[in-house]
C-alpha cells in the first residue's frame, strides 16, 4: 500500500525507539531534532521520506538529556510536531504517530467551569501537523480515542503485566482498584488473574491541582492477603502510596502495583521507595533518569509488542488478531 518503512526517534524516548528498531530489524532514520539558542525546535531529515511508510516514536512526557537536564512535556510535543510536519512537507506516503505515554490525557473533559479540554486540543495539533494514524499505549480515557480525526489504534500493556504478576504465583492474592475510577480496569485484571477483586475509596481535597487524596474506605476483603495494585499511571505517587498505606492498615500483606506508564515526577521515587510495598511494576513507555528509579522497580518492555503492530499496520494486517479480537 506504501513504500518501505520510515523508523524516526524523537528525544523523549530513544532507548525505546532502539529497541522498537531491533525488534523490526529496521533501522531508525537518521535525523537532525535540537532546539536553538533561542529554544525553537528544529529538524532535518537526512534521507528522503517521498512515498515511504514513516513511524515516529515520541512519548509526550517529560524526559532528560545527556547532562540531565529536564526537557519539558510542551517541548516533547513540539518536537513530535515539528518532525510530523517535516515528514509531510517531504512527501510521505503515510505518516503514522507512536506515542507510547500521550501527555495531558486526564485533561479530557470539563469536570468543573471554565477549564480547557487538552487532550482534544493536542489530539487536533497532532492531525493538523499531517499525522494520518496515531498508535499508543493505554490512554487513560479510552474516549479520548474519539478526540481524532484520524485511525486510532489503542494498544494496552494489560497482558504483558498481567502474565508478569501471573508468573510470580503470588498466593492468597486480591486485586486491588486504587479508586473507583480504576474499578473497571482492575476488574478486567482481576478476571484474567482469576483473584478477586477490592476497591478503595478515595476523595481528593480541594486544591487545585487535586493532588491530596485520602483514602476512606475499603470494599471487599483485604485482611491477611497479597494486594495486587493496578492502574494506567503513576505520577506523583500520592495516591498509590495513601492506597498502600491503607491496605496495611487494613491488614493487608504483601502490596505489589502494576501500572503502564511509569511518570514518577519528584517525590514519587521518594515515596515509593519508603512505601510498605514489596515490588512496583511499569512498562518503558517512559524513559526514566537514575534519579527516578529505585530498589523496588521492575520495567518491562513493550519494545516488543510496538514492533508488532507497527509491522501489522506496514503489511495491512489485522491489529486486533494480536489480542484474539
Amino acid at each position: 500500500m506504501y513504500g518501505e518503512i520510515a523508523l524516526f526517534s524523537g528525544n523523549a524516548n530513544r532507548p525505546l525507539a532502539d529497541d522498537i528498531s531491533q525488534a523490526l530489524a529496521v533501522p531508525l532514520c537518521p535525523a537532525d531534532v535540537f532546539r536553538f539558542p533561542n529554544q525553537n525546535i528544529f529538524c532535518r531529515l537526512q534521507t528522503s521520506v517521498r512515498a515511504k511508510d514513516v513511524f515516529i516514536i515520541q512519548p509526550i512526557s517529560v524526559s532528560f538529556d545527556a547532562d540531565g537536564t529536564m526537557v519539558t512535556v510542551n517541548d516533547n510535543l513540539m518536537e513530535l510536531l515539528v518532525m510530523i510536519d517535516t515528514a509531510k512537507r517531504d512527501s510521505a506516503g503515510r505518516i503514522t504517530a507512536v506515542v507510547p505515554y500521550y501527555g495531558y490525557g486526564r485533561t479530557d473533559k470539563k469536570d468543573q467551569p471554565r477549564v480547557p479540554i487538552t487532550a482534544r486540543l493536542v489530539a487536533d495539533m497532532i492531525t493538523v501537523a499531517g499525522a494520518n494514524r496515531f498508535l499508543t499505549l493505554d490512554l487513560h480515557a479510552g474516549q479520548i480515542q474519539g478526540f481524532f480525526n484520524i485511525q486510532v489504534d489503542e494498544l494496552t500493556a494489560f497482558y504483558l503485566l498481567s502474565d508478569y504478576i501471573e508468573s510470580k504465583d503470588i498466593q492468597n492474592g486480591v486485586v486491588v482498584a486504587g479508586d473507583i475510577g480504576a474499578t473497571k480496569r482492575s476488574r478486567n485484571f482481576a478476571q484474567a488473574l482469576d483473584l478477586p477483586l477490592a476497591v478503595i475509596e478515595k476523595r481528593r481535597t480541594q486544591k487545585k491541582d487535586g493532588s491530596q487524596a485520602e483514602a476512606l474506605n475499603i470494599i471487599g476483603d483485604v485482611e491477611g492477603k497479597n494486594c495486587i495494585i493496578f492502574d494506567d499511571e503513576i505520577d506523583t505517587a500520592g495516591t498509590i502510596v495513601e492506597a498502600v498505606n491503607y491496605l496495611k492498615q487494613v491488614g493487608a500483606g504483601d502490596i505489589y502495583a502494576c501500572v503502564t506508564h511509569s511518570l514518577f515526577s519528584d517525590p514519587a521515587a521518594a515515596r515509593l521507595s519508603q512505601a510498605p510495598i514489596k515490588e512496583v511494576v511499569a512498562t518503558n513507555t517512559i524513559d526514566l533518569p537514575a534519579h527516578r528509579r529505585f530498589d523496588k522497580l521492575t520495567t518491562l518492555s513493550v519494545a516488543p509488542l510496538l514492533a508488532e503492530v507497527i509491522r501489522r499496520i506496514h503489511l495491512g494486517i489485522s491489529v486486533g488478531e494480536l489480542f484474539n479480537e
